[in-house]
């Protein structure tokens, strides 16, 4: 488990954190005004608008809600240079993992950003070239937010009914680290309980 009282605000996001990110407008406005930015390459952006796959109606409203985000540049993808795509191609040929996942991972270690990603395969490899800091994940965002009290309970329960409209499942992941933020939220609590002098009996 992740320190969900943690999370880095620079992040590159591959296909599937993207889709997740923007699948709860709240979600992704609580974010923001966190302080958390997330970018892509542009190998994910193909993969996310272009790359043929199975169709179905809510990777429309998704894609639509990514155009909007590229277009007011609160989301910036940037191409990946030629010797990037070299390390890309050593990477693919020890995990099978995507080209757009691979990209990121590639990116993040050069930016030296933290890489968002919800693949337990991109995890894992990630782990083994970035800090552990510095790899990731959608439900670790929706924790570090509601352990810093930017999400109420309320508000929880709103950003995984807005995922799941839009076919986006995070479970178990997302109930995990969920109760892990309601743990340390409540032990924070208490200890600050402690903390405070209080007033001497008579």
């Amino acid at each position: 488990m992740r320190d969900i009282s943690q999370f880095r605000l620079l992040n590159v996001g591959d296909t599937c954190s993207l889709w997740n990110l923007l699948a709860s407008p709240l979600l992704y406005v609580t974010s923001r005004a966190a302080g958390m930015r997330v970018c892509c390459t542009n190998v994910v952006i193909y993969e996310c608008l272009h790359k043929r796959s199975q169709h179905w109606p809510e990777r429309l409203v998704l894609q639509g809600r990514l155009k909007s985000k590229l277009g007011d540049g609160s989301i910036t993808a940037y191409p990946i240079e030629l010797e990037d795509l070299q390390q890309v191609h050593v990477l693919q040929n020890r995990k099978k993992l995507s080209i757009g996942e691979l990209s990121v991972l590639v990116f993040a270690g050069k930016t030296q950003q933290a890489m968002l990603t919800d693949d337990k395969g991109a995890q894992k490899l990630a782990l083994t070239h970035l800090a552990a800091g510095a790899v990731q994940s959608t439900p670790h965002l929706i924790a570090w937010l509601y352990f810093t009290s930017l999400l109420g309970d309320a508000d929880v329960a709103q950003v995984k009914a807005e995922l799941s409209g839009l076919a986006r499942n995070l479970d178990p992941h997302f109930d995990n680290f969920y109760h892990e933020a309601q743990q340390c939220r409540a032990v924070a609590a208490l200890g600050a309980r402690l903390q405070t002098p209080q007033p001497p009996r008579e």
